[in-house]
């Protein structure tokens, strides 16, 4: 019995992984605001003046979304991580985190890195 999860445990996790992917996302949209997010949707054909407002806002605090953003995006991932290995040992119905979910949280931290890395690249 030593080895079931705590049921409570896993829903917390994988709160905090949801919790830190989105304050990830949010952090990575402030630093690519300024320079990549503006060609990117103009080469959508996606007007992007909407993105002075947040640019000129979240410019002098680059540096610091930075840290945030990669902080967070890497412990969310280090969590879900943790919510897979220990779903694939129990065998996926004693864990209590859904297979969406981690699929979700996934899909969202390549959201995260990639805006990321647009943001450190496009500047």
């Amino acid at each position: 019995m030593a080895d079931q999860p705590d049921d409570q445990s896993y829903k917390a996790k994988l709160g905090g992984a949801v919790l830190l992917t989105v304050s990830g996302i949010g952090a990575a949209f402030g630093v690519a605001a300024c320079c990549a997010l503006p060609i990117l949707l103009a080469t959508a054909g996606i007007g992007t003046a909407w993105l002075a407002g947040i640019a000129s806002i979240a410019a002098p605090y680059r540096e610091i979304w930075i840290v945030i953003s990669a902080l967070s995006l890497l412990i969310s991932a280090f969590l879900l991580w943790r919510a897979h290995q220990n779903a694939v040992r129990c065998g996926g119905v004693a864990a209590s985190s859904p297979r969406w979910l981690r699929i979700a949280l996934a899909v969202g931290l390549a959201v995260g890195v990639t805006l990321l890395a647009a943001g450190i690249f496009y500047v």
